[in-house]
C-alpha cells in the first residue's frame, strides 16, 4: 500500500490562494484535473523527484461551507536541509507564518508548521543526518 494523494479544502473561489501556497511557496507543479472533475473547482499539485517520479500529490477541493483543518494536517518530507531552508524562505517571503516551536520535537527530523492561505495546517520535515 502507498499513499496516492492528500486532499485539503478551500472555500469557493479559493484556487488562486491555493496556487500561491502550493505552487509558489512549496514549488509544487499544478496539474490538470481530469475533465470529469473540473466543474467541481479546486486545483491539484504534484512534487517530483529528479527522475520525474511523483513524490507527493495534494488535491485542493472546494468545500462550502468551508472550515480549515487546524489540527489535522499533511506532512511533507524534504530531501535535504537546503531544501527545507529554501521552502522556509519562500514561505516567509510569501507572507506565510512559520511555527518553529516544535522544530526539534520529532525524533530524527527538523520540522516547521505553517498554514496554507486558507488556514489548513501543513507540516514540513527534513530528516536530520
Amino acid at each position: 500500500m502507498r499513499l496516492h494523494h492528500v486532499q485539503v479544502a478551500c472555500p469557493p473561489g479559493g484556487e488562486d490562494v491555493a496556487r500561491r501556497f502550493y505552487a509558489e511557496a512549496l514549488a509544487m507543479t499544478e496539474v490538470d484535473k481530469p475533465e470529469d472533475l473540473r466543474a467541481r473547482g479546486g486545483a491539484w499539485f504534484r512534487a517530483h523527484d529528479e527522475h520525474g517520479v511523483v513524490t507527493a500529490e495534494v488535491h485542493v477541493g472546494v468545500e462550502d461551507p468551508f472550515v480549515p483543518a487546524r489540527k489535522a494536517h499533511l506532512a511533507l518530507v524534504l530531501d535535504s536541509l537546503a531544501h527545507f531552508q529554501a521552502v522556509a524562505s519562500r514561505l516567509t517571503l510569501g507572507g506565510f507564518d512559520l511555527d518553529l516551536s516544535q522544530r526539534h520535537t520529532f525524533p530524527g527530523h527538523e520540522r516547521l508548521h505553517t498554514h496554507d492561505g486558507h488556514g489548513n495546517r501543513i507540516e514540513i520535515l527534513v530528516q536530520r543526518v
